[in-house]
């Protein structure tokens, strides 16, 4: 009687792939698990050198960035400040007409008085010349009110340029300072990304998702290490000697208990060494 041989059903890949899980259910491979391990460590290797240059940038790409957002917070601020400005000359100028217009009926009025017929008409034309005259000095303090409001504006508008022209030197010399050092590893990074692609290129999808991601939750971005005196290159807690000659005889996927990290033998940084 023939058995037929059934096919491991691979579960699909999950975006909360890790080491641990895909023990249970390794991926199918042409490769070896030395040469699967030694690939993963060596992309290991080839990420870490790429973090080393990001590292190297610093803080540097997002100082940039917030001083273009605190220049362009300047100038919009310079922009409301002129407008403010704008509308406060507008009602200057309406209440300067509106000042014209009591002036010539307090005049009007002047004139009626030499002619009027009775004393009730007297006191009414007194009582509207001194009610233009009441509203001509409201119009001049509203002038002057205004007058202040622009003065205090154009006086936070120099303030403003002078922080603004000190920020746009700040963001010349971070631009210089960040050019300067991409220029000087760009030609490496460039070189390190094609071979980190070739490199993943040859790890089945979900391995390698399982390293994202746990190189994702990892605080020193490694998945893949190596033992270090008698303990996980991760988290450094202590790895018994049998399961040490496990990971020496680079046959098996170890995973370390604590971290979720594979843990490859030491002999592949002498090796690189």
């Amino acid at each position: 009687m023939v058995v037929k041989k059934t096919k491991k059903i691979i579960p699909p890949i999950s975006d909360r792939e890790t080491f641990m899980s895909i023990q249970a259910n390794m991926p199918e491979s042409d490769m070896s698990m030395e040469e699967k391990l030694r690939t993963l460590y060596a992309l290991q290797k080839t990420d870490s050198k790429i973090d080393q240059i990001i590292l190297l940038r610093g803080e540097l790409p997002l100082e940039v960035e917030q001083l273009e957002s605190e220049i362009e917070g300047l100038k919009t601020r310079i922009s409301k400040f002129n407008a403010e400005i704008d509308e406060a000359k507008h009602e200057v100028a309406e209440h300067k007409h509106l000042i014209v217009e009591a002036q010539a009926l307090m005049e009007k009025y002047k004139g009626q008085l030499d002619h009027f017929t009775n004393n009730r008409e007297y006191e009414s034309l007194n009582k509207q010349i001194e009610y233009q005259d009441l509203e001509r000095q409201a119009q001049e303090k509203r002038i002057m009110t205004l007058n202040a409001v622009i003065a205090d504006k154009k006086s936070e508008i120099e303030e403003t340029k002078k922080l603004l022209a000190g920020r746009q030197e700040d963001l010349k010399c971070k631009k210089n300072e960040l050019e300067s050092i991409i220029e000087e590893t760009t030609k490496e990074e460039a070189v390190l990304r094609e071979k980190r692609e070739a490199l993943a290129a040859k790890i089945d999808k979900r391995t390698l998702a399982a390293y994202e991601k746990v190189r994702s939750n990892a605080r020193n971005k490694l998945a893949v290490v190596t033992i270090q005196r008698d303990a996980c290159g991760g988290c450094f807690n202590k790895i018994p000697p049998q399961r040490q000659l496990d990971i020496n005889s680079n046959k098996k996927l170890i995973v370390c208990e604590y971290c979720g990290r594979i843990i490859v033998s030491p002999s592949f940084d002498e090796e690189e060494a």
